[in-house]
């Protein structure tokens, strides 16, 4: 039986209208009619989670998944404020949730009464439409809720794909399920706008006209064979800069740029950015001098993104769609002409320069055997994963985890790089697990761990989620900093330094647990993890000491210059 509240019921129907099958549910009594509603429409799953900053990652783990958004809802009063990182994480990974709070009555907001306080509008820009929900009381009031809804859940699915929030305020009774079934609703349809392919011609032409075109291709929303064949058409005409948050076709330029500095002669004439962040500061500080640049960058949300400082123009397309017209024309341009009528290849030399550098990095790194550390153990858990004949999907956290997964993955890697937050890096793997059947790896670092560990206090979890704990006593990056490991404070104070394990909160969870103090540990544990047939989620967690890290990523930037 569905709740008597016409505006939960409209809520309801139109979730499952709109084709939403997942909801992350908190626990509290003033969302329980909606939780109740959820729960009884077969086409929805819901999974719950009682720490809402963990949820909140949660439902962007599973929308990461299938590229469809995903509803969490809680309670009233501060429970919704919890979401807020998971929000803006999600809005700038263009996986917008659909964030559903109950609320008091309106006329409590604020009059000192349990749980009030100014629900709508608590996301502010983080979210792209905040709708409030009252009960109506007429035809006129049911139609403005209806409505509202719609415009909330095609706003999720716009172009933009950022997350949104609907607020449902709800009067006392509260648990009346006298209603049979739910009320058939109108639902507005949404076409999106396809991009012209015309836009990208100009850009097209100058590309294969440059002396020294760059392409930069940023965080992607997931995996794309299209991308990477795209990719590789595009690399046979510029110089191609992609990272594994943006697909397998990388190369270890970060490195490069420590050993060739500010030689103006890599810098680009024509620069193309799409997708979303980049991690290597290194790239920011070296195309910033790339002055006076022609500047281009696809653009999903319509924003500016003056990123490098030189930007010249911005073209709103999908990023995938804009890669794969690029490609087609590129190709277009090198096929069936006679060599009066083909575009000269102006740019042989400076791709030439670029690939060369860049092999020599990989020979180096290849040649390269870090003593025991962190940068050991993410070398020796890639090469081990290659050698597995299942399918996975690795998610790094940010910090030094990814850093180092730039250097030695060969594959695609998934990172909360949207605001580059430690927060919610465990939930978002654990809520990709359940709704993923390959094995799911999450490399994370300690202090992004304790945070999250709430993201293990969770019955969804399964055998398919493995954990790679990095674990040395603090946050390692901060003592690559030039200068902040002199501060008397660096210690206690910024890098937070520790003595603590994950034993007892894996104990206490039901995770399988085995940890690794030296090298030889270290191969075994890799392998039992790797290949432990267990039906509960089990974590490796290493321990290396935080000057030995730092160590081991400077001898190899040293052996690279």
């Amino acid at each position: 039986m569905f709740s008597d509240k016409k505006n939960i019921n409209v809520l309801t129907s139109l979730l499952v209208a709109h084709g939403v099958k997942r909801v992350v549910v908190c626990p509290g009594s003033r969302n329980a009619p909606i939780v109740n509603n959820l729960n009884e429409c077969s086409d929805i799953m819901c999974y719950p989670a009682t720490d809402e900053r963990s949820a909140g990652f949660y439902a962007l783990g599973m929308a990461l998944v299938d590229d469809s958004p995903v509803a969490v809802c809680v309670t009233s009063g501060t429970a919704l404020l919890n979401l807020v990182p998971a929000v803006a994480e999600a809005s700038y990974r263009h996986r917008g949730i659909i964030v559903i709070s109950a609320d008091r009555p309106l006329e409590w907001i604020d009059q000192l009464d349990g749980q009030t306080l100014p629900q709508s509008g608590a996301f502010g820009r983080y979210v792209s439409k905040c709708v409030s929900l009252s009960e109506p009381s007429n035809e006129q009031e049911y139609w403005y809720c209806n409505r509202l809804v719609n415009e909330a859940l095609i706003a999720v699915n716009s172009h933009e794909r950022k997350s949104v929030h609907i607020n449902v305020h709800i009067n006392e009774p509260l648990f009346n399920f006298t209603q049979p079934t739910l009320p058939v609703e109108r639902k507005i349809s949404y076409v999106p706008a396809t991009m012209n392919r015309e836009a990208l011609m100009p850009i097209a032409e100058r590309l294969l006209t440059a002396q020294k075109p760059l392409v930069i291709i940023g965080q992607t929303r997931a995996y794309s064979h299209e991308v990477n064949e795209a990719l590789k058409t595009i690399g046979q005409r510029a110089v191609l800069i992609a990272e594994t948050l943006a697909s397998d076709v990388t190369t270890h330029f970060d490195l490069m740029l420590s050993r060739i500095g500010k030689d103006e002669r890599y810098m680009p004439d024509f620069m193309l950015y799409l997708g979303d962040n980049i991690v290597s500061k290194r790239l920011k500080k070296f195309l910033r001098l790339a002055h006076p640049a022609e500047s281009w960058a696809v653009s999903e949300d319509r924003e500016i993104h003056d990123t490098f400082m030189h930007l010249t123009g911005i073209i709103e397309a999908d990023y995938k769609d804009a890669l794969t017209a690029l490609a087609e024309m590129i190709s277009e341009a090198d096929k069936g002409q006679d060599e009066s009528s083909a575009i000269a290849d102006n740019s042989a030399e400076y791709r030439r320069m670029w690939k060369e550098q860049t092999a020599i990095i990989d020979e180096k790194i290849a040649a390269f055997e870090p003593r025991y550390s962190q940068m050991s153990v993410v070398k020796e858990f890639e090469e081990s994963l290659a050698d597995m004949e299942y399918d996975y999907q690795v998610h790094y956290a940010n910090s030094s985890a990814v850093r180092l997964a730039d250097i030695y993955a060969d594959h695609y890697v998934w990172c909360n790089r949207g605001v580059n937050g430690i927060e919610g890096s465990l939930s978002t793997a654990a809520g990709f697990s359940v709704a993923c059947r390959d094995m799911v790896f999450c490399v994370i670092g300690d202090l992004s761990f304790f945070y999250d560990q709430n993201a293990l206090w969770n019955t969804n979890l399964g055998g398919n989620f493995r954990i790679l704990l990095l674990n040395n006593g603090g946050g390692g990056i901060f003592y690559n900093l030039k200068g902040l490991k002199d501060s008397d404070a660096c210690e206690k104070l910024v890098a937070a330094c520790h003595k603590t394990t994950a034993q007892g909160i894996c104990t206490q969870n039901d995770i399988g647990y085995v940890a690794a103090h030296n090298a030889e540990e270290l191969h075994l544990g890799i392998v039992l993890l790797l290949t432990s047939d267990t039906k509960r989620p089990m974590m490796l967690e290493v321990f290396t000491d935080i000057s030995a890290d730092s160590n081991a990523l400077s001898e190899l930037v040293k052996n690279i210059k």
